[in-house]
């Protein structure tokens, strides 16, 4: 029994002295994780400092037997901590990294983490129950058995320990050699390679506007259109590819691991160009659906002019992502699709937009305001409830709103019950658009001190609010986006 207790000991040992090296070896990480399971911002840093601390004394509680129990109680206390966080993550649907092992390993949370932390708690849990005086052996003491025991036992964590730098050094030879297949794409004899056509990331369609419906033939020349994928109620990750491409060739491992891990709560399907044969032989290990486009039109509608290149699109058909152009940026993607509620449909994945400088106002209700329609009828925040609503920044000395008021004026005539309501948010003289015929109202916001905080940045501008008044879309920028948001394309 006393060598019992000396080697669940020794394994507790083990488990926290590496869990708090690995934190230590990478706070950055640390503090991040901390983060996404639900730590202020204030605090992360500090909490990822003292975390591995406390680990790495209670490690040290393990080695003596005077101090063994206490090493134990604090180490059952953070197991239970740690274990009640990953339930409650798991119980909204998220999968942070929980970041346990730090440099040396990390996994998104789920069942093998779970069970994991199960077993060391129950081990905690046994050393605790069998009080200050029931510790064990001392390391000092017992037969050369338990010495050869103990060795064997400190030389496996060794080797486990070299395996996971090996690991580390594998990931890091294969994200350099990706890096020089991405270099040779881009580049020609050592010249630098021009891709006027590139665009920005940031030139996509706007997060929550519809992703454009399409028919097309996937390998096996089965039809494939996007309501075909909104029957499975799951999100899709689009990955736009070329069977030319070294870097998609490169990141097709990668992908086939994310579509094991995400299983049945997130599609992952490949647009791709070219013929079937050109395809057959790039894409083989790709187990998902591999859609062929005629040209490039998909690619062409969503701005996604790069290859590699992944977009996220939630259950609902809209789009929740900006393009993510590169290898590098889909990594990031996915690590910020494996921390969110993915399959919610209001989730987005964007930061700040480059343009504006601002982040997106969606979830963002509609202020209370009353303001006067040029025809002298009262509209406020109760004009947004019931139906969503486009609302459109717009001004008369624009010549880009000017410009788009001939279809904004048939589209307001032609609307049906299905399509949203509409409301534009104008500056100026009611006389300058007295002659606009629009059906919509035109409410006069002197300073677009209201449409500022409803989302506008510029005219011509615009975001959709859902039936309870609330923003739902990233503001559209000029007038093919604005239409981008209720699914036309002009």
């Amino acid at each position: 029994m006393n060598e019992l207790l000396l080697l669940i000991r020794l394994v507790l040992f083990g488990v926290f002295a590496l869990a708090a090296i690995g934190k230590f070896l990478d706070l950055k990480g640390s503090e991040k994780a901390v983060k996404d399971f639900g730590t202020p911002e204030e605090f992360a840093k500090t909490f990822a400092i003292a975390l591995p601390f406390a680990e790495i004394v209670f490690a040290f509680c393990f080695l003596f037997v005077s101090t063994s129990w206490v090493g134990a109680i604090g180490a059952l206390l953070l197991l239970l901590s740690f274990t009640g966080g990953m339930i409650w993550q798991m119980a909204q649907g998220n999968a942070p990294d929980c970041h346990c092992f730090g440099q040396l390993h990390s996994e998104p949370v789920g069942k093998k983490s779970l069970v994991r932390n199960v077993v060391f708690s129950l081990l905690a849990l046994f050393l605790v129950a069998q009080g200050r005086e029931g510790q064990g052996l001392s390391l000092t003491d017992g037969s050369s058995n338990l010495m050869q025991l103990i060795l064997i036992f400190i030389l496996l964590i060794l080797v486990a320990v070299g395996l996971f730098y090996i690991r580390k050094l594998i990931d890091q030879q294969n994200e350099i050699l990706r890096r020089l297949e991405l270099i040779e794409t881009f580049s020609t004899d050592g010249l630098q390679q021009e891709r006027n056509d590139a665009g920005s990331p940031h030139d996509g369609l706007p997060i929550g506007a519809p992703f454009p419906d399409f028919d097309l033939t996937d390998m096996s020349d089965r039809r494939v259109s996007l309501t075909d994928l909104r029957k499975k109620d799951r999100p899709t990750v689009f990955f736009f590819m070329s069977p030319t491409c070294n870097p998609c060739q490169a990141l097709l491992p990668e992908i086939e691991k994310w579509e094991a891990e995400f299983g049945d709560r997130v599609n992952f399907l490949i647009f791709s160009s070219g013929t079937r044969d050109e395809n057959a032989g790039k894409f083989k290990v790709f187990s998902g659906d591999v859609i062929l486009q005629k040209k490039r039109e998909v690619a062409e509608m969503v701005y996604a002019r790069w290859t590699p290149t992944a977009i996220f699109v939630r259950s609902d058909g809209t789009i929740g992502s900006h393009p993510a152009a590169g290898d590098g940026a889909i990594r990031e993607l996915i690590d910020q699709i494996r921390s969110g509620k993915a399959d919610a449909n209001d989730v987005y994945f964007a930061g700040e937009n480059k343009i504006t400088g601002k982040a997106p106002k969606i979830g963002t209700p509609v202020p209370e305001f009353r303001l006067d329609d040029i025809r002298g009828n009262s509209v406020g925040r109760d004009s947004f409830l019931g139906k969503r609503t486009l609302a459109v920044f717009w001004s008369p000395t624009c010549p880009h709103c000017t410009a788009m008021m001939d279809d904004l004026r048939s589209w307001d005539k032609t609307r049906t019950d299905s399509d949203p309501n509409l409301i534009i948010f104008s500056d100026g003289d009611k006389d300058a658009h007295a002659n606009l015929e629009l059906n919509a109202p035109i409410v006069l916001d002197a300073g677009y001190k209201t449409a500022e905080k409803i989302g506008m940045y510029g005219t011509p501008s615009a975001v959709m609010l859902d039936e309870s008044g609330k923003v739902i879309s990233e503001t559209a920028l000029g007038a093919s986006t604005i239409w981008a948001l209720i699914g036309k394309r002009k």
